[in-house]
């Protein structure tokens, strides 16, 4: 490996390896093994392939479109294409990974998992996107603080709620339909503005200035859920 692909790879690692610090970060109290975190991510990493194995056939017999041209094939991509199956691969091997670990034994600690497997989801992906383009640095600069932090705030969110339907078993199965729908909701609504942009339907200012501000509102929620299971652990 020479030093062009070295600094495009790292570029793309980078991101994912800084947020994954800070929630290291913010569980420092009551760290979970490095060992656990590490499994964690490299699932986060194997839900990509699972992914491609749900999209792949649905793209084959047309469900999910290859392009974008309307908002209608926006709303589809951004939801069939992307948000539904990802976020349904990176809450199976969630669940796999939790089903029987003993150190799941406070409400944060669903939070910490879940981020794991989705910076280990987006890591990957994020080295996808970069070295798969020929103008990586702005591929990078732009997802470093777009789509790495938006799977940051999926996991947030699918982790809150999963941990809720573990330590409020009278409320179980909201939260566990809440686990998988939340992080769907906030990905495709996230995913159907970025993409939105590229079709001459309103002016692309206003949609950027949409698109900043749901990104701030998500990256607030996010903050204050971990807050909100830090001050319950």
């Amino acid at each position: 490996m020479n030093s062009t692909t070295i600094i495009p790879l790292l570029s793309a690692l980078i991101p994912a390896l800084a947020l994954l610090g800070y929630i290291y970060w913010q569980d420092r109290k009551s760290p979970e093994p490095w060992h656990k975190l590490l499994k964690a991510t490299l699932l986060g990493v194997l839900a990509i392939p699972l992914t491609m194995c749900i999209v792949f056939p649905l793209q084959t017999i047309g469900i999910v479109p290859d392009s974008y041209n309307t908002f209608g094939d926006v709303v589809n991509f951004s939801f069939l294409g992307a948000a539904i199956p990802e976020e349904l691969a990176k809450l199976l091997m969630l669940w796999l990974f939790l089903r029987k670990n003993p150190f799941f034994d406070e409400r944060m600690d669903g939070i910490v998992y879940a981020v794991c497997v989705s910076l280990g989801f987006a890591g990957l992906e994020n080295v996808m996107y970069v070295l798969g383009n020929t103008d990586w640095m702005s591929v990078a600069l732009m997802r470093a603080f777009t789509a790495v932090p938006g799977h940051f705030c999926y996991g947030v969110i699918m982790g809150y709620f999963y941990s809720l339907a573990k330590f409020d078993p009278k409320n179980r199965t909201k939260y566990s339909i809440l686990a998988l729908v939340a992080p769907i909701l906030a990905h495709g609504i996230y995913n159907t503005i970025a993409f939105a942009t590229t079709l001459p339907l309103v002016p692309e200012i206003l949609l950027y200035i949409v698109f900043v501000v749901f990104c701030f509102l998500l990256w607030r929620w996010a903050s204050k859920s971990i807050k909100k299971h830090l001050e319950t652990a």
